[in-house]
């Protein structure tokens, strides 16, 4: 009988250890996480494409069924269409601005676009929403408000995960005749941030390429994107730099020097006439 009374008091222990242990942090939530995830799916979906097949073709980009999706932020149909033509210039795509001077049509789609997120506790939530809808059964009914119970977590972790899925084809503009079809292409990007004990978050997920952070700090090394084939020559890295066909720099005048001395020539008739007077 006694070995049970013991138990909520080493229960109580416990606890007090375990808050007297833990770490503090705080993270201020924005869209910003938001944005990153669903551009990075944006990204990892028109990276896929393959628009060599029509590479140094004269194509204009009908963005007309792209419809004009004005999201949070920056990540809507213009951020699309802006990658979309990235990835047709890379491919060496001679893109038009006008279907009238294109011999090829390329048309596109999206499917999804948008980010879900959810959160976990380990341990006890916090009692806030059940209060404030005991606060407001209280001020009808003059019942006395409860007390709050406030967040006690072992670990926490929260998660975004964003998806994209597009599809793009190309046809003759004169003929209608298909040309080329890119299939259904879907890439996801992910965020996670991990709380052990208070003290985090620990970074990881897609946007942060294969990086674990710590509070935002960096801890091993970065991945970086690199040229990859297409299926009629090689295509440029997306995310990384690259150098194209550079116009060529105009060469500098050279610098002002003497004037030339001219040279008169003399035929030999008249250098046999001219010792003949000499004589």
């Amino acid at each position: 009988m006694s070995s049970l009374r013991q138990i909520p008091v080493f229960v109580a222990v416990c606890f007090s250890l375990l808050i007297c242990l833990s770490g503090c942090g705080t993270t201020k939530h924005s869209t910003a996480t938001e944005q990153l995830v669903m551009s990075d799916a944006v990204d990892g979906a028109v990276s896929k494409l393959d628009f060599t097949p029509l590479a140094h073709q004269k194509v204009f980009f009908d963005t007309q069924f792209i419809k004009d999706y004005k999201g949070i932020g920056f990540v809507n149909s213009d951020y699309m269409i802006g990658s979309l033509r990235q990835q047709m210039v890379a491919a060496g795509i001679l893109l038009q601005e006008n279907a009238s001077t294109a011999d090829f049509i390329i048309e596109g789609r999206v499917g999804a676009l948008g980010a879900d997120s959810h959160e976990v506790v380990y341990g006890i939530p916090s009692t806030r929403p059940l209060n404030d809808a005991a606060d407001a059964l209280a001020a009808v009914s003059h019942l006395p408000s409860l007390p709050g119970i406030p967040e006690l977590a072992l670990a926490k972790r929260s998660d975004q995960v964003a998806a994209a899925k597009l599809a793009m084809f190309a046809y003759d503009k004169e003929s209608r005749e298909r040309i080329w079809q890119s299939g259904m292409l879907t890439s996801r990007s992910s965020a996670k941030d991990l709380w052990v004990l208070g003290a985090g978050p620990f970074q990881r997920g897609a946007i942060h390429e294969g990086k674990v952070r710590f509070a935002g700090t960096k801890l091993d090394v970065p991945a970086w994107a690199t040229d990859r084939s297409g299926s009629n020559g090689p295509i440029a890295s997306y995310k990384g730099q690259k150098t194209f066909n550079l116009p060529e720099q105009p060469q500098p005048p050279p610098p002002p020097g003497p004037e030339p001395v001219e040279i008169q020539q003399v035929s030999a008739e008249e250098e046999a006439e001219k010792s003949k007077k000499d004589e």
